[in-house]
């Protein structure tokens, strides 16, 4: 089997340099899916996005997902005639765009898409995370099938949260790889 690839799936706004994702990137070479408009993010874009990126590639892939992209992985799951080439997903920090104080450039991300996905996943949340409750968070991830990693008081799992290379989440994507 060929090696998997690995695409990374930042949330709204993309990642900055210092986030644990573009780390990943720098570090093992990871593919960033770019997106045409990170600042007002239209789902149906983002789905034929990464269906496009897909595509481009018959190995195996591995998502790798924060904030908004975890919305994307549910989104496209549901979706895409495209799912038997996910091997897994890493989803990391699940926003509840349903929440009253959503920014409104998130408010085309309702409803929350909440269809069992058709592969692996692993989803890590924050006790204290800012864009979604941690019960909100922990539901989601129960509808998606994902087993869930309480990752303790760590704000939204980004680069204010200290993670650095975040070698805890490169384990976790190892142990999807194994499935």
């Amino acid at each position: 089997m060929n090696p998997s690839r690995i695409l990374l799936l930042p949330g709204w706004q993309n990642s900055g340099p210092d986030h644990w994702q573009s780390r990943w990137e720098r570090l093992h070479g990871d593919e960033r899916v770019e997106q045409h408009d990170w600042h007002w993010p239209r789902r149906g874009d983002w789905m034929a996005r990464l269906d496009e990126v897909l595509l481009q590639d018959d190995r195996p892939a591995l998502l790798v997902a924060h904030s908004l992209g975890c919305q994307l992985v549910a989104s496209w799951a549901e979706h895409s005639r495209h799912t038997a080439r996910v091997q897994g997903a890493l989803l990391v920090a699940p926003p509840d765009t349903e929440r009253d104080d959503a920014p409104p450039q998130l408010h085309n991300w309702r409803p929350i898409r909440r269809g069992r996905l058709p592969f692996a996943s692993i989803a890590v949340i924050s006790s204290d995370d800012p864009y979604g409750a941690a019960e909100r968070s922990a539901q989601m991830a129960a509808d998606w099938g994902s087993r869930v990693v309480m990752a303790g008081p760590r704000g939204h799992l980004n680069a204010e949260s200290g993670l650095g290379d975040w070698p805890e989440g490169r384990a976790l994507l190892h142990g999807l790889k194994d499935n």
